[in-house]
């Protein structure tokens, strides 16, 4: 009798961590299926801006303006998107949801289009001229319409939260860099929602998704600059601290930008000296932190609304 029950408890020490490990897998692998991906929010109807604004010449320097019903004057977000800074992905298209929510909540949305890889005067510097262009042409669209240009809030996702955390740091931009201008105009604060914040920490470690190395390359301008300054005035990590509150938010199950990523982002920025708020929301992958119908969207909204009281 005792041969037998050793035996069995051997083997019920073997197989109990095994069945573990599988359930476990299977929890993981239901909660990835339940993830939407941006071809699930381009299947929905799209709402419509209320004007669409072009800020230069070229095919892809617009914004679409969302205003909200009444008199104003209106708090402002920046939203910018995010797609790996590619041309091949989608654009401003995947924030219009977003967008909607926010002007049926009040909020007045400048959700801006810009050149990027693959298009021409995409990557370095035109990328990062037509973010500047386009959150400092918030001034002259005041003319027009009621809005708030000194209560600006910018937001971007993934790619989008790297410009978004880029456009709050241009004050610290070096001197000698093309992209530095004197007097851009205040950010009051910056939301990243799945930012790539740290762009060597992402091109070294990172998921694929983007394309690898060569993408962040391309984006930086490596091959006509050299690999020793690439990051000094496009990177957020390499500009802290950049003096604008931040509030990082990732999703536990994100796949693309993983939720590591944005929490050494915060601590170094923190560690630099800036106010930071860090958050990882549970049951989130990439995009639900754009989708209006998301409980992970509902957070963002709230804080969004907090900022700008």
């Amino acid at each position: 009798m005792t041969a037998p029950t050793g035996i069995a408890w051997s083997w019920r020490r073997r197989i109990l961590p095994s069945a573990i490990l599988i359930a476990l897998a299977l929890v993981f692998t239901a909660a990835k299926a339940e993830q939407i991906n941006y071809t699930d929010l381009l299947a929905r109807q799209r709402p419509e801006a209320t004007k669409r604004i072009h800020y230069g010449a070229a095919p892809s320097q617009f914004g679409d303006l969302w205003m909200p019903a009444g008199s104003g004057p209106y708090r402002v977000v920046v939203l910018i998107h995010g797609g790996c800074w590619r041309a091949d992905l989608p654009g401003h298209e995947l924030m219009a949801y977003a967008a909607e929510d926010l002007r049926q909540h009040g909020i007045a949305v400048w959700n801006i289009e810009h050149r990027r890889l693959g298009e021409p005067g995409g990557g370095y510097p035109g990328t990062f001229e037509d973010i500047a262009n386009a959150i400092d042409w918030l001034p002259q669209l005041s003319k027009t319409y009621s809005l708030d240009v000194g209560n600006v809030v910018v937001a971007g996702h993934s790619s989008g939260g790297h410009l978004a955390l880029w456009a709050a740091a241009r004050p610290r931009l070096p001197k000698t860099s093309p992209l530095y201008r004197e007097k851009p105009l205040p950010i009051k604060r910056v939301v990243s929602l799945a930012g790539i914040a740290d762009l060597d920490t992402y091109r070294i470690r990172g998921p694929g998704a983007c394309g690898g190395p060569r993408t962040v390359d391309a984006l930086v301008g490596t091959a006509v600059r050299g690999p020793w300054d690439v990051f000094t005035d496009t990177s957020p990590a390499a500009l802290l601290p950049i003096g604008v509150p931040q509030t990082i938010i990732s999703g536990a199950l994100d796949p693309i930008v993983p939720a590591a990523f944005g929490r050494a982002y915060a601590e170094k920025a923190a560690s630099a000296g800036d106010q930071v708020q860090e958050m990882t929301i549970a049951n989130a992958g990439h995009f639900e932190l754009i989708d209006p119908k998301s409980d992970a969207f509902e957070k963002v909204r709230s804080m969004i609304e907090q900022f700008q009281k």
